[in-house]
């Protein structure tokens, strides 16, 4: 299964009963093995999880540290680009280079990378005086 299709699938059981915007992630790890993730809603909104977050979760419980893939899927007009805070979040498993491929439920896709979803994203070299 591409890492589209596993994103397409996972994305058919977010927990989005508020907003009714379901999204999907898939993640392949350096290693090869692919993580899927979806939103999860909650009726206090700022508690749910973004499909990124949900995949990126996955990838850490099962002990693989690093993205080389990633593939994101919703059912929008345009392709769906991760929130800031899931750019964060994938800036730290990521390099710069990795490519994203943003896609819709009818096949519009966009790809980018890391870095153009992040310019200028915080990294560890901020912290060497820590």
């Amino acid at each position: 299964m591409t890492l589209i299709e596993t994103a397409r699938a996972v994305r058919e059981n977010a927990y989005a009963p508020y907003s009714k915007f379901k999204v999907g992630a898939a993640i392949k790890a350096t290693s090869g093995a692919i993580y899927a993730g979806c939103n999860v809603e909650n009726v206090a909104y700022p508690e749910g999880t973004c499909a990124e977050a949900g995949a990126i979760a996955a990838m850490i419980a099962a002990g693989d540290t690093r993205i080389a893939e990633i593939a994101v899927i919703a059912d929008s007009p345009k392709p769906i680009s991760c929130c800031g805070g899931c750019r964060q979040k994938i800036a730290e498993f990521a390099d710069g280079d990795v490519v994203v491929t943003l896609t819709t439920v009818d096949g519009v896709t966009a790809h980018t990378t890391v870095a153009d979803l992040l310019p200028g994203s915080f990294d560890a070299d901020y912290m060497s005086r820590v």
